[in-house]
């Protein structure tokens, strides 16, 4: 096989598009996974609990909690105080949601409002603390 006068350029090409892409993903994994736990916390407000029971609030806090294990996972030693604060209210809103009953009170309801209140105010400072790295 003859050596083209184009090979040179193309390995160049080639070369240069793999840098490029090796640049592009240099962000942290926790900037996507942070995105992920945004997304379910945002979904905590739609969830029907009058139609669906207890058991779909129950299945979408899990979902909060999965998505904020990786987030705490990943940024721990980055952001400690950011990610402490966020496994607290997280660990919070789980154990309001793990004692409601089927049929729960005002006051029980209330807890799990406030608890949604501060996962969401612990996520919005984590991702401005990680702003600079997940641009």
């Amino acid at each position: 096989m003859a050596v083209s006068r184009y090979t040179p350029a193309i390995t160049a090409l080639v070369v240069a598009a793999a840098l490029l892409t090796a640049c592009g993903s240099s962000k942290p994994s926790y900037c996507s996974q942070v995105a992920n736990l945004k997304a379910s916390v945002k979904a905590l407000p739609t969830t029907d609990v009058v139609q669906n029971g207890t058991s779909a609030l129950k299945a979408a806090v899990t979902k909060v909690q999965d998505d904020a294990k990786a987030v705490v996972s990943s940024a721990k030693s980055d952001f400690p105080t950011e990610t402490s604060a966020l496994e607290s209210s997280v660990n919070s809103l789980v154990a309001s949601v793990k004692a409601l009953p089927s049929g729960p009170s005002p006051a029980a309801i209330a807890e799990v409002v406030g608890g949604v209140a501060g996962v969401s105010t612990a996520v919005q400072n984590f991702s401005s603390a990680t702003s600079s790295k997940c641009g």
